[in-house]
């Protein structure tokens, strides 16, 4: 009887939890065996771990394996233990030395002729490995990118099974190639200096930037609502190190690098079609559960065109999200809790038409379409809403001009000093924007200024604001009192805080 054991990885959402990969081989009828609740993916793991040996020239063993991944009560899913499964096999074969794969994570899935494949969720693998003490990890070569942001391990990329195998019997290996891990801090692609006008919805965007409000931009086609949500990340600050591991894991969860870098300390940005469903939206799935777009757009903007075409309760399942931050996915095999602090963008045409504006000029729906129209998006969620604006049809006058506006850059050092003035007040007390002062806080410690109170007081008693809407206001009032270098929210900042809640031009 032979027995040996390697270790990889489970992933629970973004918690992993270092699984044993425990192989016997044992005398009686050819057979194999795994245990440990595998997904469908998993189980057949059998036979391209048996096609990968035998292409590459190891031989099967003809008895009795069992294979045990341990905690066997923790649900596994995907290929990742391929390569793990593999060694454990070889080593209780007596081919490998097992001291030679003690505290060693092998993560990876193997082709039918031996060459690793790249899997999900390499970055938070190695999170969980690292926490339990394991300092060293084979990858496939192709994960090795994002691999390599745990600069405190030891990471080996493989492309094949027989450098693996020649690693651990001789110790030769390649030497990997060194990646240059400079962040990326920024992207020219896109500038607020190719919107044109848009005076108030500018000024919105600066301000969401800044104190992470959500906004919802109202316009017909044509009017820059787009543009300007596109835009946004471009004006946020860069990432922090600990930001941008936090994005780096999700994305990797969720395999979307295709589109964004591991290395990337640019504010992401996700925009899901106004067709997408409540999973897609906020995560889920029946064996295996992924992020959806709202964990996706984890410090950074989640922006939804055409939001009132959205089905009905999508939009809604964002509201759990825009309170706490979090969103909590519960099924079957448990409870997966991803991050979702994102600034949330909508736009939408004023009516079914799309030509309605403040004149009403060439627009054909009733009024009673209109208010149909906008009345799809739901009261509780309008209300979570910090900012409303409405954008008029760009005139001669604004195409006409020569002259640019303000680049991102320049708008960009603002929100970086503004938000810099932020931290400062808030340091030590568990939140750094202005989007996050809790309530209490907002009565107590960071009450604007008496007169503006007053005006906030006065609102509510008329019910022209909810409670949530004095909360909101006062903190889209803080946001422009660091933006205007005020101490604390003066009646002016309150004023033009309410007027962007409630849509009117100020």
């Amino acid at each position: 009887m032979s027995l040996a054991q390697t270790l990889c990885v489970a992933l629970l959402g973004l918690d992993g939890h270092v699984v044993t990969v425990e192989v016997d081989i044992a005398d009686g009828l050819p057979m194999y065996s795994l245990l440990g609740l595998p997904d469908a993916a998993l189980s057949e793991s059998r036979d391209r771990v048996r096609a990968a040996m035998v292409n590459c020239g190891e031989s099967w063993p003809n008895r009795k394996v069992t294979v045990s991944l341990s905690p066997a009560w923790l649900p596994k899913s995907g290929s990742s233990f391929d390569v793990a499964i593999c060694i454990a096999l070889l080593s209780a074969h007596q081919s490998i030395d097992p001291a030679k794969i003690r505290d060693v994570v092998f993560i990876g899935e193997l082709a039918l002729d031996g060459r690793l494949r790249s899997v999900r969720g390499v970055l938070p693998s190695l999170m969980a490995a690292y926490k339990t003490g394991v300092r060293t990890a084979v990858v496939p070569t192709a994960n090795f990118e994002e691999a390599s942001l745990m600069h405190n391990m030891e990471i080996i990329p493989m492309e094949h099974l027989k450098k693996i195998l020649l690693w651990l019997r001789t110790g030769e290996r390649e030497c990997s190639q060194e990646f240059d891990l400079e962040w990326e801090p920024n992207d020219d692609r896109l500038d607020f200096a190719d919107v044109a006008g848009q005076v108030q919805a500018r000024l919105a965007a600066e301000i969401a930037a800044t104190g992470g409000h959500h906004i919802l931009l109202i316009g017909p086609p044509g009017t820059g609502k787009t543009m300007i949500a596109e835009r946004i990340p471009t004006i946020m600050p860069a990432l922090n190190i600990a930001q941008a591991l936090e994005v780096t894991a999700v994305h990797s969860l969720a395999g979307t690098f295709a589109t964004r870098s591991p290395t990337s300390l640019i504010a992401p940005i996700v925009s899901p079609h106004h067709t997408t469903t409540r999973v897609a939206m906020v995560g889920g799935g029946a064996h295996a559960i992924k992020p959806g777009a709202c964990s996706l757009a984890h410090n950074g903007v989640l922006f939804i065109d055409e939001a009132p075409e959205c089905p009905s309760g999508v939009l809604d399942s964002l509201r759990q999200p825009l309170e706490a931050g979090t969103i909590t996915i519960a099924r079957s095999i448990g409870n997966v809790t991803f991050p979702a602090q994102f600034l949330l963008v909508l736009a939408a045409n004023p009516c079914p038409c799309g030509k309605f504006s403040g004149r009403g000029r060439n627009c054909t729906c009733s009024s009673q379409q209109v208010r149909r129209y906008l009345g799809k998006l739901s009261g509780p969620l309008m209300d979570r809403i910090d900012m409303r604006v409405y954008l008029d049809p760009v005139g001669r006058l604004d195409m006409a001009r020569t002259e640019l506006g303000e680049s991102s850059a320049e708008i960009r050092q603002r929100v970086i000093t503004a938000r810099t003035i932020a931290d400062a007040r808030f340091k030590g007390l568990g939140w750094s924007l202005n989007s996050q002062i809790p309530s209490r806080a907002l009565r107590t410690t960071f009450k604007p200024e008496r007169a503006a109170m007053s005006f906030l007081h006065d609102e509510l008693e008329s019910e022209h604001i909810t409670a949530r809407g004095l909360h909101k206001i006062a903190r889209v009032g803080w946001t422009l009192a660091d933006l205007h270098g005020h101490e604390v929210p003066m009646l002016a900042d309150i004023k033009l805080a309410h007027s962007l809640r409630s849509g009117v031009e100020q």
